[in-house]
């Protein structure tokens, strides 16, 4: 089937979780081929929409029709390390076929095996030179290669299948910028239909058009995000106006009641006064009152509704008006002296093969972004500063209290809920006080009690980050492994001007460049074969040269 004839289309789909917690109720979607970006704030259902699509999960109603092979790439990928590449490519067997043949043994299982697949080996190093991986070997094993090498192994398996279906759920996570420039160009040359979600602004930039899921619907935008930055915008300004609008009227509508109401009780009384003074019949005046009294009912409840429906108009245009709850990150007010030695390495020579990274201090509140292309060592560097892996040889020793958050957010068990994951950390700490620092992060009453297991990706980290920062004593070092990997726009703006307040010292390990510039670095360190210090710009030439 051709790529461009496939397409997605999900009728009337509810599905919650087995705890009953709802995620879409008689949703509808329809997504042709082209490149559509998928965003929402974290915990929206955006990866579980994408697992739907997939056949991973099953509706509890409605239905998902897929016209094309579909094929995902999921957030956090995990792959066994004993896999050999060309097994994650999904060619062994194919491979092992015609190895056979070519060495003369002719059984018709081998035919069988390739197929028309003859050109099997050639297609897949293409794939994998195409992605920045062509010296890499198809007999190596995946315990051989980083962690963003293993994600674009994947996709060059993907790609490889040629599904007319693709789903990339946050693809850029842990890769260097090398690598998102090879990811951007697959997905600039694909052909069917794609569904990407991420928070990677120049990946967004690329697709045709934007779906934003929210509050169990989607929205649609032409165009890349800016043209949906700008549309909101619009929006936005629109409604604010019809808030105003409505505000006014509301007030309005209350003042003609309080009109009405001032010249009813005048009426009744002039009544009363010419009942008492009986200047007219009284049968006369009976029916007068009775007339009035039926006058000022219908009156006051024609105010009455006007007001009603004044509110409703306004409840609507408030609706209208996008007010989304952020993170609150309020990170510890440690100040650190600028004179204080607060990390030392001494001779230092990692594990895993990252090399010998000699001397290093920091000192103050010193904002450090580590960089380096994937397999460079930086996360080992940062387990190793944090006390989790040995070095070969040297030494590292960290001098103040200290928290690390790493890439894969391991520091959650999965069987306890939210709330009591926290409270592992400050054990010490009273339950009111686990749940108030829990609703800064958007934890909030039955939130604080979901299982970590079920949380999203943005809704892990925050829990993660809640867990870390709750623990005492409080940290005067920070040190984070790629934290924006999971964090929508909104929660990456908050997450930066959480850090910018911050006045302990700061390591930070990431491949968003923008988003260190942010965070005020004092300085850049390039991680390749070892330690040197550097500049951003030199970062964005050496990781875009590879």
């Amino acid at each position: 089937m051709s790529q461009t004839s496939a397409h997605i289309t999900l009728t009337s789909l509810s599905f919650a979780w087995p705890d009953g917690t709802g995620v879409f109720d008689d949703f509808d979607l329809a997504v042709g081929p082209g490149r559509t970006g998928l965003i929402g704030l974290n915990g929206s259902g955006k990866s579980t929409l994408l697992r739907l699509v997939s056949g991973e999960l099953t509706p509890s109603a409605g239905s998902v029709r897929t016209v094309g092979d579909v094929a995902r790439l999921p957030q956090n990928l995990v792959l066994d390390t004993g896999l050999r590449v060309d097994e994650v490519l999904g060619i062994a067997d194919t491979r092992a076929a015609l190895h056979a043949i070519e060495a003369g043994d002719v059984g018709e299982e081998h035919f069988a095996a390739v197929g028309d697949d003859w050109d099997v080996e050639e297609r897949a190093r293409a794939a994998l030179d195409q992605l920045g991986l062509g010296a890499v070997d198809l007999d190596r094993t995946i315990g051989q290669v980083s962690g963003g090498e293993g994600v674009l192994l994947k996709l060059a398996a993907l790609l490889l299948a040629r599904p007319g279906v693709l789903l990339l759920d946050e693809p850029t996570n842990n890769l260097d910028l090398h690598g998102r420039r090879r990811l951007y160009d697959a997905v600039d040359a694909w052909q069917g239909v794609l569904v990407v979600v991420s928070h990677d602004r120049e990946l967004l930039e690329r697709v045709d058009q934007i779906a934003d899921l929210r509050d169990g619907g989607v929205a649609w935008y032409g165009g890349n995000f800016s043209a949906y930055q700008e549309a909101l915008a619009v929006e936005q300004e629109a409604a604010e106006r019809m808030v105003r609008v409505a505000e006014a009227d509301v007030q309005r509508q209350k003042r003609e009641l309080a009109d009405a109401q001032v010249k009813l009780a005048r009426r009744k009384r002039y009544g009363q006064k010419m009942y008492e003074s009986k200047r007219e019949p009284k049968i006369v005046m009976g029916a007068r009152k009775r007339a009035a009294q039926v006058s000022a009912g219908k009156h006051r409840t024609m105010h009455t509704e006007k007001l009603s429906e004044a509110r409703e108009r306004l409840d609507e245009a408030v609706e209208a008006v996008r007010d989304d709850e952020e993170i609150r990150i309020e990170l510890p007010r440690t100040t650190v002296h600028p004179g204080r030695e607060v990390l030392r390495l001494r001779a230092l020579e990692l594990a895993h093969g990252a090399g010998a990274l000699g001397d290093l201090e920091i000192r103050g509140p010193e904002r450090i972004a580590l960089v380096g292309r994937n397999g460079a060592g930086k996360t080992t560097l940062l387990r190793t500063l944090a006390g989790e892996l040995e070095p070969v040889a040297g030494e590292s020793e960290t001098l103040v209290p200290s928290r690390f958050l790493p890439q894969r957010l391991d520091v959650l068990d999965d069987a306890l809920s939210v709330a009591d994951n926290v409270a592992r950390y400050a054990p010490d700490a009273t339950n009111n006080q686990v749940r108030a620092r829990l609703a800064r992060f958007l934890f909030k009453g039955a939130r604080a009690d979901q299982p970590a297991g079920t949380l999203s990706g943005g809704e892990r980290f925050r829990a993660s980050l809640a867990a870390l920062l709750l623990a005492e004593p409080a940290p005067q070092l920070l040190m984070l492994d790629e934290p924006t990997n999971n964090l929508d726009l909104a929660s990456v703006r908050k997450l930066t001007a959480a850090l910018e307040a911050y006045e302990g010292a700061l390591v930070v390990a990431s491949h968003d460049v923008p988003f260190l510039e942010s965070l005020g670095i004092t300085r850049w360190l390039l991680l390749d074969g070892g330690l040197r210090t550097t500049s951003a710009e030199e970062v964005r030439e050496a990781l875009a040269r590879g």
